[in-house]
């Protein structure tokens, strides 16, 4: 053998690494979402803003950004655009000029009534029972909490 066929069998295989398993399957799940989403006219990334804010409406960018662990670098271009579309609308808080408030539109609440079959089109395409996403989805976070302890982030 040679030190290269040695280099080969020590390094890492791409399939046996967690890191690409949760990876391809976040690919796997924008496509499917990106079809989903295609009809509300909107990204995924605008409809994870507007499902906080239909728990939620009035909220701060910082609020938001926390929610998504998004930093307002990347929310403030997102929210502009959706206050284009109409969705949101910005301004700033009368307590502290510094923060601006997030509000929902009418377009952007009208948007909850389309998006209320989206989980059940996301359930069939998975091909899993509701349990089943559950305990995935259970894990996912206790493995992200685990990474956020020990990343420091």
């Amino acid at each position: 053998m040679n030190s290269k066929t040695d280099k080969r069998k020590s390094a890492p295989l791409l399939d046996a690494q967690l890191c690409f398993a949760l990876y391809s399957t976040s690919l796997s799940m924008s496509k499917l979402y990106r079809k989903l989403l295609r009809d509300l006219g909107i990204t995924y990334s605008q409809y994870l803003v507007l499902m906080v804010l239909w728990e939620q409406d009035e909220l701060t960018v910082s609020d938001i950004g926390e929610r998504l662990v998004l930093d307002s670098a990347t929310l403030t271009p997102l929210l502009k655009r959706m206050e284009a579309q109409g969705l949101v609308s910005r301004e700033r808080a009368a307590s502290d000029e510094r923060q601006v408030v997030i509000s929902l539109t009418a377009d952007g609440d009208a948007l909850r009534e389309k998006a209320v079959e989206l989980p059940k089109e996301v359930l069939k395409a998975t091909e899993s029972t509701a349990a089943e996403l559950a305990a995935m989805k259970e894990e996912l976070m206790e493995l992200r909490a685990r990474l956020h302890k020990n990343t420091g982030e």
